[in-house]
């Protein structure tokens, strides 16, 4: 179980991104987080596995509390969090496979890693993960060679290869068309439902949410607006998260 506990995040620059925001993800569990450009999802995101420090509140997850550990312990942690992200931070000059394998450095001896040094069992799981994506054939082209939908690809197999209990997705298809979102969409789905790992996919189209959403969060100027199921968003209740002015399509 996660639990969000009166999250506030405030920047030095006076921006309130968050503000008391609390909320539980049971284990298994795929949850949409929706709102428009600014509401605060990318920093929610973040701070659960504290890429960005919150200003106030707690986060829990099984029993251990994320906002107080130490970095040392936040490296543990990390290792069980995939993060997939919107514009796919590959190290485009690389091969796929060495971007992959980028999964597995939470588990390598940083000596190791820094000279690309992988066990034969990391490289035949990096395959593997490639292979699930579809993009074992490209394992050794250049990252900057495949089209966005690949680059997201690779970047599910490199969040895979740690083995994640839960995965942080932000934004994962804002950059795609409707068919590659579906597309990605479907592997995270996959993921969900066949290695129950919990999924909390931050999206902008309410249509994405009813496909393959669980459940759902709703965020507006960093305050909670809803929590629920996707099903009982109703025309108001949309036009409370993205404004009167909104109209929805699918």
């Amino acid at each position: 179980m996660l639990r969000v506990e009166h999250l506030t995040k405030v920047y030095d620059d006076g921006t309130v991104a968050l503000s008391d925001v609390s909320f539980e993800v049971p284990d298994g569990q795929f949850l949409a987080v929706i709102g428009l450009s600014g509401s605060g999802k990318s920093t929610l995101l973040r701070c659960i596995n504290r890429l960005i420090d919150p200003t106030e509140g707690r986060i829990t997850w099984h029993g251990e509390d994320i906002t107080a550990a130490s970095q040392e312990d936040m490296r543990r942690i990390r290792r069980r969090i995939g993060m997939v992200f919107q514009h796919f931070n590959l190290v485009y000059r690389s091969k796929v496979i060495t971007n992959v394998l980028a999964g597995r450095l939470g588990y390598t001896s940083p000596a190791l890693a820094i000279v690309n040094r992988f066990s034969k069992a990391d490289r035949q799981r990096a395959m593997a993960q490639l292979e699930r994506v579809g993009l074992a054939g490209k394992a050794n082209n250049r990252s900057e060679e495949l089209s966005g939908g690949q680059q997201q690809r690779v970047g599910i197999a490199r969040a895979m290869m740690q083995d994640p209990e839960m995965i942080l997705a932000d934004e994962p298809v804002a950059s795609l068309d409707p068919v590659l979102a579906h597309s990605i969409m479907q592997y995270l789905e996959a993921i969900n439902r066949e290695d129950k790992v919990t999924v909390i996919c931050s999206l902008h189209f309410i249509d994405l949410v009813h496909r393959y959403g669980q459940s759902v969060i709703a965020l507006n100027e960093g305050k909670l607006v809803f929590e629920g199921l996707p099903s009982e968003i109703d025309d108001q209740m949309f036009k409370d998260i993205y404004g009167q002015e909104a109209e929805r399509v699918g």
